[in-house]
């Protein structure tokens, strides 16, 4: 029996595409129009793992998404970097001018604004998914409607690109996740990367002791990011990514950074896939 992966969008999407790569050995996709739905899936055990993006090299963090991973105790196994192309498509036998109105997700449009100021007749429209407008307009047959997806979706939905990798910053990486309920299925010997996620009372020195703790044990810190803990305003969680050579020195660091944190959770320890 193939494993079920779930995720945001549909065939042709960026996930779509991430999880082609990522497991190569034949898979069913469960497609989510959100990433809320992706989680509900992935708990009520319908989905085996999932696919989520979780930072871009553009727009930086994608905040909710760490919540979900928080929120619904969910596990890290893994990461895959996809480098991002958004390219504007239509029905054949239009060309840019005839567009009326082109659909993406707001990320998508945002990342293209510089190519659409060139275009001020083109009216922006923000969707859920940037291949499910591809689907709708190949489906219905919407003269005048252009979409920004990627080229895959172009080719499942038979469209015609209008102009390639219209992206402003052409350097343009996305870093996606793969996530399950439970995080036991990465060989201990592969592990040089954690995801991890810890509270501090909120008094002076308070983090740069954290920090002093990994450098003491040779982390290697590659990503920070804070959220405010609801119930307690004015107080943050900080989620952070670090890598390492040891898994030993790792492990003192953990335990360590456990002791002198209020609140303290594990959010993945997996194979860290450099770009």
């Amino acid at each position: 029996m193939q494993p079920i992966i779930a995720i945001q969008g549909i065939q042709g999407s960026f996930h779509y595409q991430v999880a082609m790569y990522y497991f190569p050995n034949g898979i069913e996709v469960l497609e989510c129009l959100t990433f809320d739905s992706l989680a509900v899936e992935l708990v009520s055990g319908r989905a085996t793992q999932a696919v989520m993006a979780i930072e871009n090299s553009i727009a930086g963090s994608i905040i909710p998404n760490y919540a979900l991973l928080d929120r619904h105790d969910l596990q890290i196994v893994g990461e895959s970097y996809l480098s991002i192309h958004h390219n504007l498509m239509g029905l054949a036998g239009q060309s840019i001018e005839d567009l009326k109105e082109v659909h993406s997700h707001p990320m998508a449009l945002l990342q293209c604004k510089a190519f659409f100021s060139k275009y001020p007749h083109i009216r922006l429209v923000e969707a859920e998914d940037t291949a499910d407008i591809a689907r709708k307009i190949q489906e219905e047959q919407l003269r005048g409607i252009g979409a920004v997806a990627s080229i895959k979706a172009a080719e499942i939905f038979n469209l015609d690109i209008f102009s390639e990798s219209i992206q402003t910053i052409k350097n343009n990486v996305t870093r996606f996740v793969i996530i399950q309920q439970n995080g036991d299925l990465v060989d201990q010997n592969k592990i040089n990367k954690a995801s991890l996620k810890f509270v501090l009372d909120h008094q002076r020195g308070s983090l740069a002791a954290v920090l002093n703790v990994m450098s003491d044990c040779q982390l290697n810190l590659t990503k920070i990011q804070s959220l405010p803990v609801i119930e307690t305003p004015g107080k943050y969680a900080f989620f952070v990514d670090v890598t390492f050579d040891s898994f030993d020195t790792y492990q003192k660091a953990r335990s360590i950074i456990q002791i002198m944190a209020t609140e303290f959770k594990i959010l993945g320890e997996y194979q860290n896939n450099k770009i």
